[in-house]
């Protein structure tokens, strides 16, 4: 976990629109592309840092080949994958997606929190229909050495945003994702501007993330 964190710590905002992507998505969630051709993408961008962050699966990390220290170095390259996931789940009555950073992928219970079939991580009705509990969620990222982010929380549902993030985090949640392209149905479901997120995270001394939240090719 201390690696990961120091390199999240580390990362400014002008990285997450240039050097780093933390939040992707492969075919084996709702993704479009396998995990060969995000890093090919990647690569082609000289980015210097990214995630795959499936929802409620691991399974694009059997098809990259990582180090003992859970990050690619590839020859030729500066290229990093750090580890990730994106839970769905639910806390009081509030759906959300939980980001999972340099987690152990062979922690039994995070693989027991994950789907149990496809659908769980593709289909939208399936997903919003979990019994996943954020605390749950969280406790468990961190067992596994993971560090625990809320994703674009400019679209949660809670009016009271700060109070949530708080209750959050004395659960163990460790960041928010702030440097996120609000784009196609998130810019118009869209409940919280970005700068009182910012404001938040800061006053809570929390990490801050970002990520283009892809789907296509727009790493």
């Amino acid at each position: 976990m201390n690696q990961t964190f120091d390199i999240i710590k580390n990362l400014t905002e002008a990285d997450y629109y240039k050097n780093a992507n933390l939040h992707i998505h492969t075919n084996f969630s709702d993704g479009k592309l396998h995990p060969s051709e995000i890093i090919e993408l990647a690569k082609q961008k000289n980015l210097k840092y990214i995630s795959i962050t499936d929802h409620n699966t691991l399974e694009a990390y059997n098809h990259i080949d990582l180090d003992s220290n859970a990050l690619l170095k590839m020859t030729g390259c500066n290229l990093q994958i750090i580890t990730g996931v994106e839970f769905d789940c639910w806390y009081k009555s509030n759906f959300m997606h939980i980001l999972g950073y340099g987690i152990d992928l062979n922690n039994e219970e995070l693989n027991n929190l994950c789907a149990r079939n496809p659908n769980e991580s593709k289909l939208d009705i399936i997903r919003i229909s979990t019994s996943r509990k954020a605390p749950e969620v969280i406790k468990i990222i961190k067992e596994a050495g993971g560090i625990s982010v809320l994703a674009h929380p400019c679209c949660c549902w809670n009016i009271n945003i700060k109070k949530m993030i708080t209750e959050l985090k004395s659960f163990g949640l460790d960041g928010v994702e702030v440097y996120y392209p609000y784009i196609r149905h998130r810019a118009i479901v869209k409940f919280h501007t970005i700068k009182k997120v910012n404001a938040i995270a800061k006053e809570l001394n929390l990490l801050i993330t970002g990520g283009t939240d892809c789907h296509n090719d727009d790493l």
